[in-house]
């Protein structure tokens, strides 16, 4: 059985074309759904997932990844922590248009 999740119209019709046509960051983009995927899609708080995990689990490049994550939290559309230094990062998808 196919599992299936929803996405509000927001994220395609305005946030896609927004990170991937006007800022020219489809990673950012693809991150962002994997993060949701995550978070809304398995109805938890945080996603705990290394920028590695990431990379293997999109195809994207680490340093790819890691540019779309500090991209993402620049426009304030994910949070993360982490609990110290080396700790693997926590993040939350926020959804700003919401507000």
């Amino acid at each position: 059985m196919i599992e299936r999740i929803g996405f509000e119209a927001y994220v395609i019709d305005s946030l896609l074309p927004d990170l991937v046509g006007h800022d020219h960051k489809s990673a950012a983009f693809l991150v962002y759904l994997y993060l949701w995927r995550q978070t809304s899609g398995r109805r938890a708080q945080e996603a705990r997932v290394s920028h590695q995990g990431i990379a293997v689990d999109t195809g994207l490049s680490k340093s790819t990844v890691q540019a779309a994550i500090r991209h993402l939290r620049r426009r304030g559309l994910i949070d993360g922590r982490q609990d110290h230094p080396t700790a693997t990062p926590r993040y939350r998808v926020l959804k700003p248009w919401r507000r």
